[in-house]
């Protein structure tokens, strides 16, 4: 399935060359988790500060629940 990556501040250097500003294109797997998605992107754990999907927010045992769907949106800041 399709979904958009938006890293923000210093994570956007993690993104791929051919990302647009601050946002990408991944395909995913169905069982695909955010700490898969954020070990996939080589963007250290602890970095990974504030994460939403969809603008609602994933911490803890949160992010390792396979729950994205066609078209999600997951966005990342680092901590300050």
């Amino acid at each position: 399935m399709q979904i958009t990556l938006e890293l923000f501040a210093s994570l956007m250097a993690f993104l791929p060359p051919d990302s647009s500003m601050h946002a990408t294109e991944l395909e995913v797997a169905d069982d695909f988790t955010l700490n898969n998605l954020i070990d996939q992107m080589k963007i250290p754990q602890e970095q990974a500060h504030i994460v939403l999907v969809n603008g609602r927010f994933k911490c803890g045992a949160d992010r390792d629940e396979p729950d994205f769907r066609t078209g999600d949106k997951v966005s990342i800041w680092p901590q300050c």
